[in-house]
């Protein structure tokens, strides 16, 4: 066993048998920053909705989840610190791309579209207000860049690189998924604006739903008691914390020393809030 990734977040370690065991950590980064303070349970926080999504989803695409029960891991892993963040998980051969599924006109895609450009390909038919729903859902890629930013790309740029089949698989699947996840939120309160997904390729070259999933990290949830058109709707997510960095001049800053304990409270409760709206405990 040995440790292969330490990001933002997540810990992750190959077992060298075709699986690999992830942990979710309390870490929280903003403005490119991996910020020194712990945000109480937000790792479990992440591990549990992805968990909820894989287990609602696999209807329509096979997902990386084994097993979440320590029970089945290393004896590493099995110790308290692990309970409810470490999942058990097979090793794919990733997609190189970021897919991300829009359902409303918001953040960069409005930022560009405002001005008549089109984004990743798509030209416009009418003026969307901010924050507008769109028609319908379109999916956005954008590679995976080592360093700096993400890169978007068009579907037939994705398509070109990875074959036509497989990327209009991955369309499909992904805007399936969103519009599922899409329904079971808007009934519990939330609207999700857009969501990322990663997939990747199993030992037979089957499609199959990696990385995290509908969380709080990987997509924009707004209250939809709070949504109007035109606005920057209130989202469940590190807009709080990243609000306070702004305000503090110190969004960027690598040598911030520690984020106030009512700041990581009131973080700490939003991602526990949307949890309890999507999963219902």
């Amino acid at each position: 066993m040995k440790k292969i990734i330490s990001g933002k977040v997540r810990e992750v370690y190959d077992l060298e048998d075709g699986r690999m065991v992830i942990v979710t950590t309390d870490r929280i980064s903003a403005f490119d920053v991996i910020l020194p303070t712990m945000i109480t349970d937000k790792g479990k926080v992440l591990n549990t909705l992805s968990n909820f999504w894989f287990a609602r989803t696999k209807g329509i695409v096979k997902n990386h989840l084994i097993s979440s029960d320590l029970k089945d891991m290393p004896a590493d892993f099995q110790k308290p610190e692990y309970e409810g963040r470490t999942i058990l998980v097979k090793k794919l051969k990733m997609i190189p791309y970021e897919f991300i599924v829009r359902g409303y006109m918001f953040g960069s895609m409005y930022d560009v579209a405002k001005e008549g450009k089109p984004f990743c390909g798509y030209t416009f038919k009418r003026a969307y207000q901010e924050a507008e729903k769109l028609d319908k859902p379109i999916l956005t890629p954008s590679t995976k860049a080592k360093e700096g930013h993400d890169i978007y790309v068009t579907v037939e740029e994705m398509e070109k690189d990875i074959g036509e089949k497989l990327g209009k698989k991955i369309e499909k699947v992904a805007i399936k998924i969103y519009k599922k996840a899409y329904k079971h939120a808007l009934k519990n309160g939330i609207i999700i604006a857009d969501t990322k997904f990663e997939f990747g390729l199993d030992e037979k070259g089957r499609l199959v739903l990696g990385d995290e999933v509908l969380t709080p990290d990987s997509s924009r949830f707004w209250n939809a008691a709070e949504y109007k058109v035109g606005t920057s709707p209130k989202s469940y997510d590190k807009q709080f914390l990243r609000d306070w960095l702004k305000a503090n001049h110190l969004n960027g800053d690598a040598n911030i020393k520690s984020i106030p304990a009512d700041v990581v409270e009131t973080t700490s409760k939003i991602y526990h809030e949307c949890q309890t709206k999507i999963c219902g405990k």
